[in-house]
């Protein structure tokens, strides 16, 4: 490495660390780098405009954000909770089921866990406590425990991102989101059998079963969106970005004119927040851009791959190493951080040791997602104690039994690639 890349990772590690927005910490160690070795500061915006035209993909990054704000802001949310409280709702843990469900259905509408935590998950808290038979820190625990499912069942942001530095197919990523999101649902759903078991949680006052056809009516049209999206992006109609834009059509036409529970004022609040969410995004992508211009003239993936290759690296251990890294950076880097800079230094060394790319992202995109509810960043922890006002140190206190079963489950998705490549196989993928 040269001197030039250490000053620009200290400049990065000490801008992080006295908390500077990560977007700007990489420009500026960027920034640092070129500067350092004598190259063109304008080089800068160069790489990002390059990086940023020629990735058509990256449309859907706003399109989603949008359309799971406007899912949010009528009265979809509403609608499908009291689907789930009706399907699953009288078991023992009964609003906990409700919880995980409700994750299970959003995140095939919105493709982030941020917006799944802020926007269902909020009623969803409200509702268990206000229920008295669940602690406040349990309610939030779960609520963040189920929306990391959000980006893991397609549509996903983060495979997006992931799609665009690996240059894998999205479509066989979002398929391969599929089984490993359910799988994740199973194990949330079992431990909170368990928790409400052992501490002796009252059950819910069941909705009569005959009253369960009229509320999936009344869900009916928010149901159908996954379908949609799905039919779309694998039947050859629409490509991820403009599934994308019908996602967002199709939840405005909804929340408007179908059940018109929304105002102009409040669509024009909806694309505002979205345009900064999607700003902020945008941010982090144009800094990993310049980053990763940077990584790439210090020739470091090869390097590594190389070294890796030489060392005579098992695949299996390579990945469990790799796992274990992400698992402990989750700790302090958000999910998109690691997706755009780290991630790439490991692709290289996948495409040596023969491990397959589609597999590789869905696995790293469920560590991501473990890491934003992992102490003591756990973006998603911070959120939910923004929403719901429960202290953070009720809500850290009940994680760890969800931290554990979903670190299980990630295990189990890297030690049987199968589950992960199932659905891609089985429309026509050959990894």
């Amino acid at each position: 490495m040269s001197p030039e890349f250490l000053l620009s990772l200290l400049t990065l590690f000490t801008l992080a660390a006295i908390g500077a927005p990560i977007a700007y910490a990489i420009i500026v160690a960027a920034v640092v780098y070129l500067a350092g070795s004598g190259q063109s500061i304008g080089l800068v915006g160069k790489v990002v405009m390059d990086g940023l035209y020629s990735s058509f993909i990256l449309l859907a990054v706003p399109l989603f954000i949008v359309a799971a704000n406007i899912m949010n802001a009528g009265t979809i949310s509403d609608r499908l909770l009291g689907f789930c409280v009706a399907l699953v709702g009288r078991f023992r843990g009964g609003l906990g089921h409700v919880n995980v469900v409700a994750s299970l259905i959003f995140s095939g509408m919105s493709g982030s866990a941020v917006a799944d935590a802020a926007g269902i998950g909020k009623i969803i808290i409200e509702m268990m406590t206000r229920s008295g038979h669940y602690p406040r820190g349990y309610a939030a625990a779960i609520t963040a425990a189920s929306a990391t499912i959000g980006p893991i069942i397609p549509p996903s942001i983060p495979m997006v991102l992931y799609a665009l530095v690996s240059n894998s197919s999205i479509g066989y990523l979002f398929l391969g989101g599929i089984v490993p999101g359910l799988l994740i649902g199973a194990v949330l759903m079992a431990m909170n059998t368990w928790i409400s078991i052992r501490r002796g949680f009252a059950l819910e006052d069941p909705v009569p079963l005959r009253k369960l056809p009229a509320h999936t009516v009344n869900a009916f049209p928010a149901l159908l969106m996954p379908a949609i999206l799905l039919y779309g992006i694998y039947g050859g109609v629409t490509t991820p970005t403009e599934a994308a834009a019908v996602a967002a059509a199709y939840a405005l036409i909804l929340a408007a004119l179908f059940y018109r529970a929304l105002s102009a004022g409040t669509l024009y609040r909806i694309l505002v927040e979205s345009a900064r969410s999607s700003a902020a995004v945008g941010l982090v992508i144009g800094g990993a851009l310049i980053l990763n211009y940077v990584v790439a003239s210090e020739n470091i993936p090869n390097v590594l791959a190389r070294m890796l290759v030489g060392l005579d690296v098992a695949p299996l251990v390579f990945l469990l190493g790799v796992n274990v890294l992400l698992l402990l950076l989750g700790c302090v880097l958000d999910a998109t951080t690691l997706i755009l800079v780290i991630i790439p230094l490991f692709l290289p060394s996948c495409r040596e040791l023969g491990i397959d790319l589609v597999h590789f992202g869905v696995v790293a995109v469920v560590n991501s997602m473990i890491g934003l509810i992992t102490p003591p960043y756990g973006i998603l922890l911070f959120v939910i104690n923004a929403v719901s006002r429960i202290p953070l140190g009720e809500i850290i206190r009940e994680i760890w039994a969800f931290l554990a079963v979903l670190i299980l489950a990630l295990l189990v998705l890297i030690l049987w690639p199968g589950l992960v490549l199932f659905l891609p196989r089985l429309f026509g993928y050959l990894g």
